[in-house]
């Protein structure tokens, strides 16, 4: 992908070119300050995962998006709010955007990661409104900020409210559906590399939503100072988890071929959790990647499917 100060003066130039019918009508508090976006944007670029899951949530298909971690495309569970004619063109991945392929798609609004540099900031300013959330010290419960924000700039926060609202209220649903069947006590999420194991930390987006179904994470301290996961582990190390539940991720290929080796492993067997057989496999980039009412209704979906049959 191209470098950014290479394409700087192309993007100048071709931004200028670039005429949006919409009239300027709102504005949103950004990580930027104030942003004046469109009345009803028609073509929404999103460079961030909990962006485009809150754009489908509120029934805006974006025309580009970034891909998924460890995939070429969207998140897997995303496909499913995807029609099949009408889908957005990947304009970069996670940690790197295709400025010019963020261009080509002519967007009147485009929906950034907290993350996002500011020379990547300017750049994409100079082709439409770029909504940027504030970073926020990491919490469980960041992704509502997040999406509110988007759907105040999508001009859709009755929606946005609503499907946030629909998850808080399915969440506590399912726990007291647990408790009456007897399922409770606590849970660890677990990332699969093919480095090892990573311990994912309870402030994360994932952990909320498993502690809202009654099932609260607990990381045992291993997490390292960047905050959202552990080194990798070895087995040994793993056996320091004392969660009830062990919800295992997996990325891609390589992460589902490194657990298969480690099932083999005496240390793994030798874990509490796998003898009782309350190990539950999951997807990776939904459960240690996504954000979003959607990527929250998936996770409830597989929480209900592997304890409520």
């Amino acid at each position: 992908m191209p470098k950014l100060p290479h394409i700087a003066a192309g993007i100048a130039g071709l931004a200028t070119l670039l005429t949006f019918s919409v009239a300027q009508a709102a504005s949103v508090d950004t990580a930027h300050g104030e942003v004046e976006v469109p009345d009803a944007p028609e073509r929404v670029v999103t460079l961030y995962e909990g962006a485009l899951d809150a754009a489908l949530a509120v029934e805006v298909t974006p025309v580009g998006a970034v891909t998924t971690r460890g995939g070429d495309g969207v998140a897997r569970y995303i496909e499913a709010h995807l029609e099949r004619e009408n889908r957005p063109a990947i304009v970069g991945v996670v940690r790197e955007i295709n400025l010019e392929a963020v261009l080509a798609e002519r967007p009147d609004l485009i929906l950034a990661a907290p993350q996002l540099s500011d020379e990547q900031y300017a750049l994409l300013s100079r082709i439409a409104p770029t909504v940027v959330p504030e970073a926020r010290e990491l919490a469980a419960d960041n992704w509502k900020h997040e999406a509110r924000l988007f759907g105040a700039a999508l001009g859709r926060e009755a929606a946005l409210e609503s499907a946030i609202d629909e998850v808080e209220a399915r969440a506590a649903g399912l726990a007291e559906a647990l408790a009456e069947t007897g399922i409770d006590g606590s849970a660890n999420l677990v990332r699969w590399m093919p480095q090892g194991p990573l311990v994912m930390s309870e402030a994360l987006f994932t952990s909320g939503v498993l502690a809202a179904a009654g099932l609260p994470v607990d990381d045992a301290g291993l997490v390292n100072q960047r905050g959202v996961h552990s080194d990798p582990l070895s087995l040994e190390n793993l056996s320091r988890l004392e969660g009830d539940w062990l919800f295992l991720a997996t990325l891609n290929e390589e992460g589902d071929q490194a657990l298969a080796a480690a099932k083999q492993s005496a240390a793994f067997a030798r874990l509490p959790v796998v003898d009782k057989g309350q190990v539950i496999p999951v997807d990776g980039q939904l459960w240690t990647s996504a954000n979003g009412p959607l990527a929250a209704q998936a996770i409830l979906d597989d929480i209900e499917s592997a304890l409520l049959p």
